[in-house]
């Protein structure tokens, strides 16, 4: 869906704490010339083999500025491959950062975030020398360095080579999922579905200021979906969160945000259930045709992902994830280049290869950015890749699917009754040639209706082809206002819910999951 709900009650997010190596660094004046104070802290929010993810925070000490420049070294090797909240450029050890043309003025005692992604080896020992304008910054007491173990732990259980004769019975648990022809099946080989629900909340709570969650996030909360003999959740995510971007409160960002959706995912897959993360809203100003917001920020969804910072979301995600091919990757929620560009061609174009299209005033970046962006890290887990018209096109989806190294693709489909693929002639027209060629998953079914006809007629045509679907969504919204599952967190359905509660339950055992 393109917009939750805004809230009429605020959440109080739960309190995480921050992994990461801070630096309280001051600067000192000699002369009436000498540049302003400065603070520095440096975090290491996100850390894995060989890479990390980090941040570091400016305040300004002392007058005004308009336009900055920080600068340090790392002192064991390490080397920045991306950067954002700023230019980066790095010159052997030495590393600078300047303003971007939103972010240069600097008032008195404001403070700017930028962040990063880099490689390291041996050890990864934090600088200890900063400098804003050229001025130096001294230290403020001692460091510590972060971790030099992966932060992301291993896989529960060594993964396996599927037999050449697929076995008759599923892994127990959530089983880590790969593509053989048109199906998803498990490490043993055997042919899986995948039925659940969406868990919104991600996406917007910690943009809008609220949290990090819409609701519980508990092991309760999981469990009661659990016992709608669901077997995913997808776990929609905002980009600039999960960066550490200095827009969003500094309690709901980096590592904090990081923290709640591996405690999530944990969660999910505790329960016997399969989590998909998805990035949903992302950064980049969209003012043209079916535009949802005007805000360069990841407070809506835009027509595509961008170059600038979605490449390095995916890349930190796949690294947090890789250790454990459980977990799926869902490229992006709803492309929609097709209502700013004016062809077709050029439309799916834009999706699959993005830089400059027609209609988006912000370089893109494509579905095959994405997938080599995963892949790069050495990421085999499933991707899910959305189609056009908020992801219920699919119908030059073969044509244009990326080049995956890894041959770990699904298509994503969307479907409402609002939407203009919403028939079964539809349906045999476009779906029926994608499903019988590779794994097809309605990542979202719903309704407006606050009931369910339409979605039992989406389920038995996706039962009657072994397919997979997820319901929009587990939130105790006002279902007359958008399809929304549940009246409380504990699994009490909405009318539309009882729909998909049922049918869930009511599918053979071969379809269930198995904990």
């Amino acid at each position: 869906m393109r917009h939750p709900p805004r809230l009429t009650a605020l959440l109080a997010g739960a309190a995480v704490t921050m992994a990461s190596t801070a630096l309280a660094l001051v600067g000192t004046a000699s002369g009436a010339a000498a540049a302003p104070a400065c603070t520095v802290e440096y975090s290491v929010t996100n850390q894995w083999t060989g890479g990390f993810q980090g941040a570091v925070t400016v305040t300004n000490g002392g007058t005004a500025l308009n336009g900055w420049s920080l600068g340090f070294s790392f002192p064991a090797g390490q080397q920045v491959s991306q950067g954002w909240g700023g230019k980066w450029t790095q010159s052997g050890a030495a590393v600078t950062v300047t303003n971007e043309s939103w972010n240069a003025r600097l008032g008195a005692g404001a403070q700017v975030t930028t962040g990063f992604i880099a490689s390291w080896t041996g050890t990864n020992t934090a600088p200890t020398a900063f400098t804003l304008d050229g001025a130096p910054c001294t230290t403020d007491g001692p460091t510590t360095p972060p971790p030099t173990d992966p932060t992301t732990p291993p896989p529960t259980d060594p993964p396996t080579t599927p037999p050449t004769t697929p076995p008759t019975d599923p892994v127990s648990g959530a089983p880590e999922l790969s593509v053989s022809g048109n199906k998803f099946v498990d490490q043993n080989g055997a042919t899986r579905r995948l039925l659940g629900v969406n868990r919104s909340g991600g996406e917007f709570m910690c943009v809008q200021g609220h949290g990090i969650w819409d609701g519980p996030a508990d092991d309760a909360s999981v469990r009661a979906i659990a016992d709608w003999k669901a077997n995913t959740v997808r776990i929609p995510l905002n980009e600039e969160c999960w960066l550490g971007l200095d827009n969003i409160k500094p309690e709901y960002r980096g590592a904090n945000y990081i923290d709640a959706v591996e405690d999530l995912v944990a969660k999910v897959l505790a329960h016997g259930m399969t989590p998909v993360v998805e990035l949903h809203w992302s950064y980049g100003q969209y003012t043209g045709n079916s535009s949802g917001c005007g805000d360069v920020h990841a407070s809506c969804q835009k027509p595509m992902p961008n170059a600038r910072y979605t490449p390095a979301f995916w890349t930190s995600v796949a690294e947090t994830f890789k250790n454990d091919k459980r977990v799926v990757f869902d490229l992006f929620n709803e492309p929609y280049p097709d209502r700013a560009t004016s062809t077709a061609t050029q439309a799916w174009t834009c999706w699959r290869d993005g830089g400059t299209c027609p209609g988006i005033g912000y370089e893109v970046a494509g579905m095959q950015d994405l997938v080599d962006a995963v892949r790069a890290t050495g990421a085999e887990n499933l991707i899910l890749v959305p189609g056009l018209a908020y992801s219920n096109d699919l119908s030059q989806w073969l044509t244009y699917r990326p080049t995956d190294p890894a041959a770990n693709l699904a298509a994503a489909w969307h479907v409402y009754n609002f939407n203009t693929c919403s028939t079964e002639s539809c349906w045999n027209d476009t779906l029926a040639p994608v499903a019988a060629q590779v794994p097809l998953l309605a990542g979202e079914i719903g309704e407006n209706t606050c009931g369910h006809a339409f979605i039992d007629r989406v389920m038995q045509w996706f039962d009657d082809r072994g397919l997979s679907y997820l319901g929009w969504t587990w939130n105790t919204w006002n279902c007359n206002s958008g399809p929304a599952l549940i009246t409380s967190y504990d699994g009490t359905p909405t009318a539309f819910g009882i729909g998909l509660r049922d049918h869930l339950r009511a599918l053979t055992p071969r379809e269930e999951p198995h904990p």
